[in-house]
């Protein structure tokens, strides 16, 4: 009787292992397809591909008008650096 759980136990780690590498082969297939799309994507519009430049783009203030809480240029006052808060205790 032992025997056989063992045996199953370990069909069925082999099953879910074997299920997780397949998991594991699509995410990597899909973000090498992803990445390849921003490399095009980029060539075709004559900007550089590196992370450095795709970060700094997407940093940038106003670059994504379309989603919520991205700035407009020349949309009110530049809000300041915070260089010091102060706390306090309210009882």
């Amino acid at each position: 009787m032992n025997i056989i759980q063992q045996t199953l136990r370990g069909a069925l780690f082999l099953v879910l292992a074997l299920f997780g590498m397949a998991m594991a082969f699509v995410f990597m297939a899909s973000t090498a397809i992803a990445v390849a799309v921003l490399y095009i994507v980029a060539r075709l519009q004559g900007r550089p591909f590196g992370m450095k430049a795709y970060w700094a783009e997407r940093r940038r203030p106003g670059a994504h008008p379309g989603f919520p809480g991205a700035r407009q240029r020349g949309t009110g006052p530049r809000p300041q650096d915070v260089t010091d808060i102060e706390m306090r205790e309210i009882p």
